[in-house]
């Protein structure tokens, strides 16, 4: 299968490597030549590194790389079987790249956006054949994550997620389908993980370096602000706002202003040098308390409040309870499936921790699901 990738990005080039890696002819696009040597550039870098490392030997390598071609002409993904796209967050934008690529592509070429938190329904509308057309959403890097989730539009034929699924498992990833709804399931499940640690900062319970320890004690590998640093704020708190936005304003998944001051600031964590934390040699990382009680209690707030989500999620049909419990440990790295978790910590003590909540503060955010 010849595959066609738009977009040469860190997101872009990962899938192609992916593709290449299990045989496919690869073809990347981008308008950007500079891009384009970008990406060329760094996946020498990547490949070299995986010699180096034993992972993959120098015959394997070149292989891989003589199957990707970095092209600046849109016309060169013609003779591709699947196109998928990984460009800008941007709906409009996206739009207008797949109606170009339809005018190029065969009729039975199946068109996929990697888009991570935006309507495949409203995207494939705007083809002239939206039967084919499917969400395929790798998480990042690409290479290294092994989720993919696969989302169907309300247009797409019933066949193609299950034909999709099954490409996905062939390049060594792990599918889960799931409905087209904001945030699908893990942008979606993991809300809380950001933004309920937001609140509690915000309400002054705890500084950040105490919040993030009291995730990491659970079992995480990142606190929440650790993990926004690492992530971006321009990435992360965009995402928080489109799923936001496409719940109508669902308090449940509300921004959080803090988050938003950093990106005015232009601290947009690592990246920038300085997020939530400050990342320039010599600046020590803050001490979190050492209280147990309040440790204890800030991540059970979290944790109650992220299984409360994914209850929801299998309520409203987002993906079967098991695809959402290897969601979340599969793209997100969580140390538990978060509605088997729900049963080990007790349904019961779910549904009091979150009426207390509710009891707490009388906002609709912390409603108790109804799938609880």
């Amino acid at each position: 299968m010849r595959i066609g990738v738009i977009g040469s990005g860190a997101m872009g080039s990962g899938i192609a490597q992916v593709a290449a890696q299990a045989g496919h002819t690869v073809v990347v696009y981008d308008q950007q030549k500079t891009a384009l040597e970008k990406a060329e550039n760094a996946l020498k870098s990547t490949l070299s590194k995986l010699t180096d490392k034993g992972k993959i030997t120098s015959e394997q390598a070149n292989q891989i790389a003589t199957r990707i071609q970095f092209c600046e002409s849109l016309d060169s993904i013609a003779p591709s079987e699947l196109v998928i796209e990984a460009i800008v967050e941007n709906l409009e934008v996206k739009k207008s790249v797949f109606q170009s690529i339809e005018k190029i592509v065969s009729e039975t070429c199946i068109l996929a956006t990697n888009t991570s938190s935006l309507s495949v329904t409203a995207i494939a509308a705007a083809c002239s054949n939206p039967e084919r057309f499917i969400g395929i959403h790798f998480f990042n890097p690409a290479p290294l994550m092994p989720l993919v989730e696969i989302i169907p539009a309300l247009q797409t034929d019933d066949k193609w997620a299950g034909i999709c699924a099954e490409l996905m498992l062939a390049w060594g990833k792990t599918p889960v389908i799931c409905k087209d709804t904001p945030g699908f399931i893990v942008n979606r499940v993991a809300r809380p993980f950001y933004t309920e640690a937001l609140r509690i900062y915000d309400e002054g319970i705890a500084d950040m370096a105490t919040i993030d320890a009291a995730i990491r004690a659970l079992g995480f590998r990142m606190g929440p602000f650790e993990l926004m640093d690492m992530i971006g704020h321009d990435v992360n708190y965009t995402v928080t706002e489109s799923v936001f936005n496409a719940m109508y304003f669902d308090p449940r998944y509300r921004p959080s202003l803090t988050q938003k001051k950093l990106i005015e600031a232009k601290w947009l964590g690592r990246k920038s040098g300085r997020g939530f934390y400050q990342y320039a040699e010599g600046v020590a990382a803050p001490n979190p308390s050492n209280d147990s009680a309040l440790l204890n209690r800030i991540g059970e707030r979290i944790l109650v409040m992220l299984i409360n989500e994914a209850y929801d999620a299998v309520y409203y049909r987002v993906a079967s309870a098991d695809s959402i419990d290897l969601a979340m440990t599969k793209g997100v790295n969580y140390p538990k499936g978060l509605v088997a978790w729900g049963q080990e910590l007790g349904l019961d003590k779910v549904r009091s921790v979150m009426l207390e909540l509710y009891e707490t503060y009388r906002e609709d955010r912390y409603r108790l699901s109804a799938g609880l």
